[in-house]
């Protein structure tokens, strides 16, 4: 079951002290290895295809200033992926003069490093199992082995962040 959160795509995200609240146990698990260390960031994506690759790019850029560089190459593959997700199912290219965001967080919370992108779509991810022959059709597989747990959550009064939290 997913709550709707209070907050639309175009309010500033993530919202202070927010976390995916089906990943809360992870923080209760090690609370002051957790409290230690807590920062986010936030990147805005244009619609376009060269935007997953500035994604990348600034999920690396923005570990590495936290000093969790080993997180990097899973990162990377994971934001990836949900960048492209947001991008081709997550936008409304078609809507004259309408010009969609993606956003792209991350949130830092000691060692767990939560990145969640928001789109103004509001249809659910699926996760899916292609046939041997269709191309694509994976990335949400390569987000579940990569991370901790993974899901989404609905905004009010439409759109979704879509969130994977990794370990260091």
């Amino acid at each position: 079951m997913h709550s709707t959160l209070q907050w639309s795509t175009h309010d500033w995200w993530p919202p202070v002290g927010w976390w995916p609240e089906p990943a809360r146990d992870l923080l209760t698990a090690r609370p002051a290895q957790n409290a230690a260390c807590t920062a986010s960031a936030t990147f805005l994506l244009p619609p376009r295809a060269d935007s997953v690759h500035s994604a990348r790019s600034f999920a690396i850029g923005t570990l590495a200033g936290w000093g969790l560089a080993e997180l990097g190459e899973s990162m990377e593959l994971v934001v990836s992926e949900l960048a492209t997700n947001a991008l081709r199912h997550g936008l409304a290219l078609g809507a004259p003069r309408r010009r969609e965001l993606i956003g792209l967080s991350m949130i830092r919370r000691g060692p767990l490093v939560t990145c969640g992108l928001t789109d103004p779509g509001s249809a659910a991810p699926v996760l899916r199992d292609p046939s041997p022959f269709e191309p694509g059709g994976l990335g949400l597989h390569i987000v579940e082995s990569l991370s901790v747990r993974w899901g989404w959550c609905p905004l009010t009064p439409g759109g979704k962040t879509v969130w994977a939290v990794l370990a260091a």
